[in-house]
């Protein structure tokens, strides 16, 4: 996502509809018209007939029908986008064979040489990290990720294909041309690409070719890292803007292909590449798209801003129903909103949802104060003070030009500081509105020496690190409270920045981000969200040539790696986890590789205690969902908890009371969403008592006997029946039951536990959050 710590736009769009009432509005604006799964064999061409036909029937004339189509789904996603009235939307909505209509608007946006071998220590593997991603490097060459992003700048070193095989039969995909982009850009790794802004077109006019390339061409810098870190090539040397983060850059998969769909671009404005925004209209076209084209595994990035809508209304949840369908794994950021409850997005049981936690490199730059205390400060700052004399230190909040609300003084928003009080000095900042970088620009705009970046409360220990445009640093709330504490004592506070350097084994980690998107699930607070955590805080990867370290449009320096920070980080480590289960274990759904990531996931840190967070408390599954990413545990779970297509078909008949395919009526009475064999379990309102039910496949080495083990929530028993499973063969299935009592835990209060299936070799475990009614 494109705000903050990564891409984060946010961009209210409103819509409260399934079926609309009809209004006088003739204004006519981009609505998706969802109709199922297709059936049987049909040309396109067929397809499209019947889309016209559809809208035949709500428009004026043939030719008005034929026109106002913006894309017509396929595939395997049954549908068009169109430009509707809100009254045709309701006639069509109304029709039998209609499963929702809804505005195809741009209420999504945007959500490494370190992060690989920090998860094989993870993994207990320290020392062989080297010989453990060497082996799995032989793994993937038949496996296609897909990236909906924001393109690719293909001419990366991540991107080299030297020594890579024939492209897979598998593979129907096209390199599509535009901009500064023709078929020599695709190779043995980048095997297609494609472009999708017709949606985007449709709301703000032609693209404004000036800022962004109307191609596959990454104008952003997003696309570019999350596609290297998915499957990048093995590139040496590789460093961020000043040396930092210095080593081998590597993705998880380096032989997997990689398959480009471009949906996001600028929003028109004042520095525009600074928020990218993807359209559900475009964002569908490329699922189905890529469903045809036989990708394995889909990255999106990718999420919704504001109320999060039900699955039949959400562009992504189709997309990813019909991927799964097709048994493709489809990956997802759970947004940068936190630390606040319940802002995760991308809420669909069928896909992958990613939280986001540090790893064990930090950025040492301290601020030493004149009265001798040294803070600890991050920064990938290259630029450094000169001289080593101290340099006067004043708070924002006493600097600002006269007018500036009180609320925002000390953040150092465009145009808010004094020149006069400032100049020289190093500027304390203070996070909240406004990016990061732009702060600082601010304060070199103003004749500042450098900046001090305070976080704010919520932001606790976390530091994004950022390549400022003028000497900095980055504190932790604590830290910025001492700083202003010692300014508002001195006569005349000073300070001086020292030099940055890489640190490597920080400890604890990870830590769950502080802009981590929490749950509980606002959809379905029967499903837990997110699934996993991984590393998305200060991840280095390839960027695009197009775009400075900070995007601002003041900032002209360029590089070729750079560092970021957000859930569209993490996601893309998932991303290509399931790749690599996709290449040992070709045969298992997207449901069972979710599940052997989910239920082999670590609750512990490097010191071996619990997983905390920004400010040092102990986290729980509505922070990381099962836990931390674990691969190679992943690679043989011993047990998996499976799905089908039918499976998630009637679940949206009990959770959101949607028939989602037109062929599968909902029964009169669904199972309960709980009941979805899901690798965790969530129940909200307890009121009593519930008995949930699941069943686990034997995917281990041939019999096996597990037993349960119980961590109960607090107030909350749990009895799991039966307590034993005895696996006679590979394959087989067994269920049981888990029943919930409510005894003395508060009402709308979440508490968390767990439970263990356990053979001795195999830990198969599965978080249970409650909240009682």
């Amino acid at each position: 996502m494109m705000r903050g710590p990564s891409p984060n736009l946010v961009l209210p769009v409103f819509f409260l509809f399934f079926c609309f009432t009809a209004s006088c509005s003739e204004q006519r604006r981009v609505y998706i018209v969802y109709l199922g799964q297709h059936r049987g064999l049909r040309t396109g061409q067929e397809i499209l007939e019947d889309h016209h036909s559809l809208l035949r029937s709500v428009k004026n004339s043939e030719e008005e029908a034929v026109n106002s189509v913006v894309y017509s789904y396929k595939h395997s996603i049954n549908g068009f986008a169109a430009l509707l009235t809100e009254e045709e939307a309701t006639k069509l909505c109304a029709m039998e064979e209609v499963v929702s209509a809804f505005p195809g608007e741009a209420r999504w946006s945007p959500h490494t040489t370190r992060s690989w071998e920090f998860i094989m220590q993870e993994e207990g593997l320290r020392g062989r990290e080297t010989e453990w991603m060497t082996s799995k490097a032989k793994l993937g060459t038949e496996v296609i990720v897909g990236v909906v992003d924001s393109g690719v700048w293909p001419e990366s070193h991540s991107f080299g294909d030297a020594g890579m095989g024939p492209i897979p039969d598998r593979w129907k995909g096209i390199c599509q041309e535009g901009d500064a982009f023709d078929s020599s850009n695709c190779n043995k790794k980048i095997i297609g690409a494609r472009y999708y802004l017709k949606g985007y077109e449709a709301y703000y006019g032609s693209l404004n070719r000036t800022y962004a390339y109307r191609s596959p061409r990454d104008h952003d810098g997003h696309g570019t890292h999350t596609a290297s870190t998915i499957a990048g090539r093995v590139v040496p040397g590789v460093s961020a803007l000043g040396g930092f983060a210095g080593g081998r850059a590597a993705g998880g998969v380096p032989l997997a292909r990689l398959a480009i769909y471009k949906v996001c671009w600028p929003i028109p404005g004042p520095n525009p590449n600074i928020e990218n925004t993807c359209f559900d209209a475009d964002m569908l076209a490329a699922f189905d798209d890529a469903i045809g084209d036989g990708v394995h595994v889909l990255s999106v990035s990718i999420g919704a801003t504001g109320v999060p809508p039900k699955y039949s209304h959400d562009g992504i949840a189709i997309g990813a129903l019909h991927a799964a369908k097709h048994g493709i794994v489809v990956a997802c950021s759970a947004g940068n909103d936190g630390p606040a409850l319940a802002t995760v997005s991308n809420l669909a049981p069928w896909m992958i949802t990613v939280g986001a936690s540090s790893i064990d490199r930090a950025f040492d730059s301290p601020v030493l104060l004149g009265n001798g205390v040294t803070i600890k400060g991050q920064t990938v700052t290259p630029s450094v003070l000169k001289g080593s004399e101290f340099y006067p230190l004043v708070y924002a909040g006493d600097a600002v030009v006269p007018g500036t609300p009180g609320n925002v003084s000390g953040q150092c928003l465009p145009n808010s500081l004094d020149a006069k009080k400032v100049r020289g000095k190093i500027v304390v900042c203070l996070r909240g509105s406004g990016l990061r970088v732009a702060k600082g620009l601010e304060v070199k705009r103003a004749g500042g020496a450098a900046i001090v970046l305070g976080n704010a409360v919520a932001n606790g220990n976390e530091i994004p690190v950022d390549a400022h445009v003028l000497p900095g640093t980055a504190v932790s709330s604590d830290d910025a409270i001492t700083i202003l504490r010692y300014i508002n004592a001195a006569r005349r506070p000073s300070a001086k920045i020292g030099t940055a350097r890489t640190v490597l084994g920080v400890t604890p980690a990870p830590v769950m981000a502080a802009f981590s998107s929490r749950g509980p699930n606002r959809v379905e607070p029967n499903i837990l969200k997110p699934d996993i955590t991984a590393p998305g805080l200060n991840i280095l990867a390839a960027w695009s040539e197009s775009s400075s370290p900070t995007k601002l449009e003041d900032d002209h320096r360029s590089v070729k790696y750079n560092l970021y920070s957000g859930t569209s980080m993490s996601c893309p480590h998932v991303s290509a986890v399931a790749a690599l289960l996709k290449s040992l274990h070709p045969d298992w759904s997207s449901a069972a590789i979710r599940s052997a990531m989910m239920t082999t996931a670590a609750v512990v840190n490097t010191r071996g205690g619990a997983l905390t967070d920004a400010a040092g408390q102990a986290a729980g599954p509505l922070e990381f969902g099962s836990g931390h990413v674990r691969p190679n545990h992943a690679s043989d779970p011993g047990l998996v908890y499976d799905a089908s297509y039918e499976d998630y078909l009637l679940f949206a008949c009990s959770s959101i009371g949607a028939q989602m395919d037109p062929s599968f009526p909902c029964p009169e009475t669904s199972p309960s969403p709980s009941d979805l064999n899901y690798p965790s379990i969530a129940v909200s309102d307890l009121n009593g008592s519930v008995t949930v039910r699941r069943t686990v496949t034997n995917v281990g080495r041939g019999p096996a006997r597990y037993r349960v083990t119980v961590a109960e929530p607090t107030g909350v028993s749990v009895r799991i029946s039966p307590g034993v499973l005895s696996f006679k063969r590979v394959g087989q299935k067994k269920s049981f039951s888990v029943a919930l009592k409510a005894r003395d835990t508060p009402s709308k209060v979440y508490v968390a536990g767990s439970y263990t299936w356990s053979d001795g070799a195999h830990v198969v475990r599965s978080p249970i959050v409650v909240s009682v009614a």
